[in-house]
């Protein structure tokens, strides 16, 4: 699929908070997530959107939007001004909020329906712990991103607090006990099912991997909701695993 311009008003560039103020409304956004999930998705969105920005313009940039629901981020980045794509295998939730949005498919992440080279901005958030081949995932993304442009990835930690989804903290004893406790406990199997939509992906293994590719730089590596002179966390083994909580990567495509 090749990727047309749209005509779209561009509002005012907004700078990004990153300071400790940014990082307590976002946690006290997490404890809204299930009575007011516009209020929070929207907000949760529109940072993410704010850490692409300090990269990129995004003013008639064409952004794909890999794994993104209903389209929360999709909705962002037309706000200032991008063209988007929205590429979600589940039809579930590409219509949770109704009518998908203009500019929005069903679509496997392993195979982007998306030409080469043809996004300049690919984008992720949340998508890498249920992919059982991150390696593989990344690939995709860096397939359809052009020269110069920007691969954005983050994801939770598997021993990170939440890294069990609504199954923690009982995965810190094993993702296949969590689950099953989760069933007995509510009478149904969790939604992000150990071992088939959820997988025990951590820091190391991918920090090895987007380092050690020839196309791509590391352009920021560190946790996303904390400020950002938290960074240094990523650079420390093992208790990176258990105190980045989700892992913000930041990739410059280079060929």
């Amino acid at each position: 699929m090749a990727l047309r311009a749209s005509s779209t008003r561009t509002p005012p560039r907004r700078p990004a908070d990153q300071g400790r103020f940014r990082s307590l409304r976002l946690f006290r956004g997490f404890l809204s997530e299930q009575s007011d999930p516009e209020g929070f998705y929207t907000m949760l969105a529109d940072d993410a959107v704010s850490q692409v920005e300090r990269h990129a313009d995004l003013a008639g940039r064409t952004v794909v939007d890999v794994g993104g629901g209903s389209g929360y981020f999709t909705a962002a980045f037309g706000d200032r001004g991008a063209n988007g794509l929205l590429v979600e295998p589940d039809p579930g939730e590409l219509r949770k909020r109704g009518e998908p949005r203009r500019n929005s498919v069903v679509g496997d992440g392993y195979r982007l329906p998306i030409q080469d080279a043809s996004a300049d901005v690919s984008f992720s958030s949340n998508v890498l712990e249920h992919v059982p081949d991150p390696g593989a995932f990344i690939d995709e993304m860096v397939r359809v991103t052009r020269p110069g442009g920007i691969v954005y990835l983050s994801y939770t930690l598997w021993l990170s607090p939440w890294g069990g989804h609504e199954t923690s903290p009982w995965h810190f004893l094993g993702g296949t006990f969590a689950a099953r406790r989760y069933a007995r406990r509510h009478g149904r199997p969790p939604k992000n099912r150990y071992g088939t939509s959820l997988f025990a992906v951590g820091a190391g293994r991918v920090l090895r991997l987007v380092r050690s590719r020839g196309d791509v730089t590391v352009l920021e590596a560190r946790p996303r909701y904390y400020p950002r002179w938290c960074g240094f966390v990523v650079r420390l083994p093992v208790l990176r695993e258990l105190l980045t909580w989700n892992l913000l990567l930041i990739l410059r495509r280079e060929s």
